[in-house]
Parts: C-alpha cells; sequence; structure tokens
C-alpha cells in the first residue's frame, strides 16, 4: 500500500503533537476534559463539512487513537468518533440523524452505539409489531462507554428481518444503563437493558447500501480501534522500560548493558515495529475503505493485541520489583492491554477470520489429490 504523503505525513505530526500535549495535561485517575477535546475538533474529525465537521477521514482519528492509548487516557473518545459516528455515517441522511451528526461535531452530543464488546455475532435487539406499536426489546451486557452516552445508537432487526439503527435516549421508560466494572479502570462498561421501549418512526433509521456489509464494516472499525490504542500503549512501554534500563543500576553498571536486557529490549521493539506496519495498513484499508480493509483489520487486531499484553508484560519484568507496584503504573497499561486483547474480537477469532479465506482453495487442493489431506504433506 503506499506510504502517507509529505504533507499528510505532515498533518499527523501535528496532530499527535497536539493530542500529546492535550492528554498529558489530564489527570491520571480522571477523564480527559470533553471540552477540551470537542474544543479540538476530535470528535468531528470524520463528520462532512456540510455538518461543521472536518471531513477527514479514519486515518486522522487512528493519531488520536494511539496516542490516547500512549497516555492510557480515560474517556468516550473511542466510542463516539470511532462507533458514534462511524454508525451515522453510514446511515442514511435525515433530520434527526443530521442534528446529532452535527452535534456531535460541536462536543454537545455524546452517541454510543451499542455494541456488545466481548462479542462479534448477531444483535440480540429486535423490533417487535404489537398493538401498542413498534417495540424495542433485547441485552448488550458489555458495551464501551454506554454509562457516557446521553444517546444510544441500538442495532436491531426490524420485523422484516432488516439490520437498521434505532436511536434511543438512555433515561427512556423501560431502558437501564447498568455500570459493569471491569479490571481495566480506564475503561468505562455498561450493560444495556431493553424492554418494550417504545420506537417512533423517526428514531429508525436505515443504513445506506446493504445494512449487513455495514455493519460488518462497522465492528471492523471497531477492532482497527483497539489495535490503534495497543500500538500506543505498547510504544509507551517501550519507551518507558529503555529509558529505565539507561538508569537502573545493579551490580555497579546500567541493567540495559546486560545482553539479557538488551535482547529483551530488542524483541520489544520487533513485536512494536512489527504491530505498527499492520495497523498502518489497517487504517489505510478504513480510511480508503479498500477492498482487502477486513482481512488487514484481522490481521492487525490479532497481532497488535496480543503482541500489547507480551510487550507490557515484558515491561513490568524488566522494571524489576518497581513494575510491580502501583507507583509504576505499569500495570495500568498492562491492564488495558488484556482487555483491548479481548474487545470486538480475540486474536483466536480474528486468525480464524483469516484461515477461513483459505478454505475453499485448502478443498479444491484436497479434490485436485484425489481428497486425501496426506497426498498434500
Amino acid at each position: 500500500m503506499p506510504a502517507e504523503s509529505p504533507g499528510l505525513s505532515e498533518l499527523h505530526d501535528e496532530l499527535r503533537a497536539v493530542a500529546r500535549d492535550l492528554l498529558g495535561k489530564a489527570d491520571a485517575e480522571a477523564a480527559a476534559d470533553w471540552r477540551s477535546i470537542a474544543g479540538a475538533g476530535w470528535p468531528g474529525l470524520e463528520v462532512p463539512g456540510a455538518f461543521d465537521g472536518a471531513d477527514a477521514t479514519f486515518a486522522e482519528v487512528a493519531v488520536i487513537l494511539q496516542e490516547m492509548g500512549r497516555a492510557a487516557a480515560r474517556g468516550p473518545y473511542a466510542a463516539v468518533a470511532v462507533l458514534g459516528v462511524g454508525v451515522l455515517n453510514l446511515l442514511e441522511s435525515g433530520p434527526d440523524r443530521d442534528r446529532l451528526l452535527r452535534d456531535t461535531a460541536a462536543g454537545d452530543a455524546v452517541p454510543v452505539a451499542v455494541l456488545e464488546g466481548e462479542a462479534m455475532g448477531e444483535t440480540s435487539f429486535r423490533i417487535a409489531r404489537t398493538a401498542r406499536g413498534p417495540l424495542l426489546h433485547g441485552t448488550a451486557d458489555f458495551v464501551l462507554d454506554a454509562p457516557a452516552a446521553d444517546r444510544l445508537l441500538v442495532p436491531a432487526l426490524d420485523p422484516d428481518g432488516t439490520p437498521v439503527i434505532v436511536g434511543v435516549d438512555p433515561r427512556a421508560a423501560g431502558l437501564s444503563v447498568e455500570r459493569r466494572p471491569v479490571l481495566d479502570a480506564t475503561r468505562g462498561f455498561g450493560r444495556v437493558a431493553v424492554t418494550d421501549v417504545s420506537v417512533p418512526p423517526e428514531s429508525v433509521w436505515r443504513f445506506r447500501g446493504d445494512p449487513q456489509e455495514a455493519v460488518r464494516r462497522l465492528r471492523d472499525r471497531a477492532a482497527v480501534a483497539m489495535a490503534c490504542d495497543s500500538l500506543g500503549l505498547s510504544k509507551a512501554m517501550l519507551e518507558a522500560t529503555v529509558a529505565y534500563a539507561g538508569v537502573r543500576e545493579q551490580f555497579g553498571r546500567k541493567i540495559g548493558s546486560f545482553q539479557a536486557v538488551k535482547h529483551a529490549c530488542a524483541d520489544m521493539l520487533v513485536q512494536v515495529s512489527v504491530a505498527r506496519e499492520l495497523v498502518a495498513a489497517a487504517v489505510r484499508g478504513q480510511a480508503g475503505d479498500e477492498p482487502g480493509a477486513a482481512v488487514a483489520a484481522s490481521m492487525a487486531k490479532s497481532y497488535a493485541c496480543a503482541a500489547a499484553v507480551e510487550v507490557a508484560g515484558k515491561a513490568m519484568q524488566l522494571h524489576g520489583g518497581m513494575g510491580y507496584t502501583w507507583e509504576s503504573g505499569v500495570h495500568v497499561y498492562l491492564k488495558r492491554a488484556a482487555l483491548n486483547r479481548s474487545l470486538f474480537g480475540s486474536p483466536a477469532l480474528h486468525r480464524r477470520r483469516l484461515a477461513e479465506r483459505y478454505s475453499p482453495l485448502a478443498r479444491e487442493r484436497l479434490d485436485a489429490y484425489g481428497g486425501s489431506e496426506r497426498s498434500l504433506s
């Protein structure tokens, strides 16, 4: 795939510097100020210019996502910019949808798509025809940043079985959002339960084009977002470990001079470098809606998220006893990496998805060689 143009690379460097500065000012125990994030224009990066957005692409959003991971930043940015705006951009235009896009770009709305964080299957939400009119019901157990939402975008099947999006107020009668605790304290999750919520026609939004393909693209966006976050935190752990190895002394020598430490840091660098290339390819696939985008997304998600756990674990080990203390902060990155690994498809699930591409070829080879697997060896 082509590399970034010099002009685009310069833009990304500037965006990265601004993000690093803004996120660096946030309290480690609190979410970054949403008004500051909105003032920087981050929620509206992919919002069309007609709705007061920046008319940018996923490539620019990915820069912010990596910096969020690097800082282990809190807040609903990923849920809003990746899933919320991602959903809205896939829908047919309409007054309510257009208004929500404009409010999101301005930072006045926090729309969250109700996607199961740990699953990749079909939605459990259904719209049923009843004597009281159309009613929505269903549950989602782990929805990223659901407690922070002021508008829920619920993927559901209409009475004809067609995937649609239902815009719902979290305070609607029959709807509850219950906060779900997780080991990673930098993230918020909620269980969304909907029981017979009235669905007026104007709150049902339809996808442009193939609805099934739109939902698949949305899940790929979510997977790539987790890969971006994991890459950012891997870079942070590599930098912190190399810096620590350069000052920590044992037996009168910097531990960075020990061969075992050098090898471990080199292994971390290789993992970060491979993840960087895979994530870059996945981001270009999402930004350009390329034919191989789904494959690139699964490759990046499966490798970058698994590598982040190993890199953070190695960082904790190389920090010695200090790495296991609360003050070091390494545990924050390790917990975040572990959660990223399972969100929106585990590495095993995405590897299985990749392997399915070769199933027809494998069957053809088996047929050509008489149908015996042994004949292929």
